[in-house]
């Protein structure tokens, strides 16, 4: 149990841990991962029989690793101490770890949510808005992200290599869990309300946020590629629409060159995404996170692939450049009709630059993976 000035409800939390280990017969021990408590806290878990580590660095995630890397169990069941879980009914966790479960995770919306014991704001939006976005990023189906209580096998998660020090633990250890290729299973629990005086340590927004910023960081699919994607097509194919020269529509409506230059920045930028995607996998493939990636994925974040594409896009663009500047010292260098010239410039101009960004991030992506294959060998079997 991560533990933070909770005198008022860690005895009563201890006590039905506790009790749940003799009546189930189950050989344990309760562990307090203390995060600096100033309350007596300490005091009353040793009086109560637990076992207290005292945690330096601050944060819920922080305390949770902290009693990780102390406890000795094969298996980790971990809940807040605010008398919000019910420990005195915890063996739908050791069934399912028994039965080779890698992470079990409790299930508040299907076990049962007592009036109070959850906000609005996240029983209605916060909690079911964060987690489907967790199973359409990451496939994975679970129906409550943020459960506090949940059981895991302690080997299996240690080589998570869980860092993360704040609420957003609890979204790392699932994500990280699923793209490592671990079983999660869900079991419902119940929630009712915390037994404290003082608010609760959970902020709305900021952890709130802190959710979503880690589901993003770890979904460049979702971040990057499919934005990207949409932004290259949409600007790709106004860039054709307005190439041979204003469009014009019923009421008066023309689309011209500035259209057109907009569809171009479009372009740019939509490759811009796509290629901050390239990066974002292969940092994290230097991690060892690996995801299921098509071929022509693959195929894509090849530097030799990229340097020729780039070389192909980069000899056009000049081409194109110097045609324009021919043309304009054809006529002595007098001004050239601006739509007709700009144009052919503009594109030109802009495949430089798309060739500049591809060999670049090549070069960039490359260093991940070939700093970390020989800096910071990591077992990919």
């Amino acid at each position: 149990m991560p533990c933070l000035n909770e005198a008022e409800t860690l005895a009563t939390c201890i006590r039905k841990a506790r009790a749940f280990l003799e009546k189930s017969g189950v050989v344990g021990e309760v562990m307090i991962a203390d995060n600096g408590s100033t309350d007596g806290s300490q005091e009353i878990a040793k009086s109560e029989g637990a076992v207290v580590v005292n945690v330096r660095d601050r944060g819920y995630g922080a305390a949770l690793l902290g009693g990780i890397a102390a406890s000795r169990a094969k298996f980790v069941i971990m809940g807040d101490a605010d008398d919000s879980y019910d420990f005195s009914n915890l063996m739908p966790y050791v069934e399912r770890l028994r039965a080779g479960a890698d992470v079990v995770v409790g299930n508040r919306f299907k076990g049962g949510i007592a009036p109070g014991a959850m906000p609005f704001l996240h029983k209605y939006l916060g909690n079911p808005v964060l987690s489907f976005l967790g199973r359409l990023f990451f496939h994975i189906k679970v129906g409550d992200f943020h459960c506090g209580l949940r059981g895991f096998n302690r080997e299996r998660v240690n080589g998570l290599n869980l860092v993360t020090p704040g609420m957003e633990f609890a979204s790392e250890m699932i994500v990280k869990a699923a793209l490592s290729g671990q079983r999660i299973e869900e079991v419902p629990t119940t929630l009712k309300p915390d037994g404290r005086s003082r608010p609760p340590h959970l902020r709305t927004w900021r952890d709130g946020w802190r959710h979503l910023r880690f589901l993003l960081i770890f979904s460049p699919r979702y971040l990057y590629l499919f934005p990207g994607l949409v932004s290259f097509v949409f600007g790709l194919v106004g860039t054709a629409f307005l190439v041979g020269g204003p469009r014009h529509f019923v009421n008066g409506i023309t689309l011209d060159i500035h259209s057109f230059v907009g569809c171009v920045l479009l372009t740019v930028f939509g490759v811009q995404m796509l290629l901050f995607g390239v990066i974002a996998r292969a940092f994290a493939s230097s991690f060892g996170i690996h995801r299921k990636e098509r071929r022509w994925f693959n195929a894509a974040r090849d530097l030799e692939t990229l340097l020729i594409v780039a070389l192909v896009l980069f000899l056009g663009g000049v081409g194109g450049a110097a045609w324009c500047f021919l043309r304009w010292a054809g006529t002595d260098y007098q001004a050239l009709a601006y739509g007709e010239f700009l144009r052919p410039f503009v594109l030109s101009l802009a495949a430089v630059l798309i060739a500049a960004q591809i060999a670049f991030t090549g070069f960039f992506a490359t260093t991940f993976t070939e700093f970390f294959k020989h800096a910071n060998p990591i077992d990919r079997s």
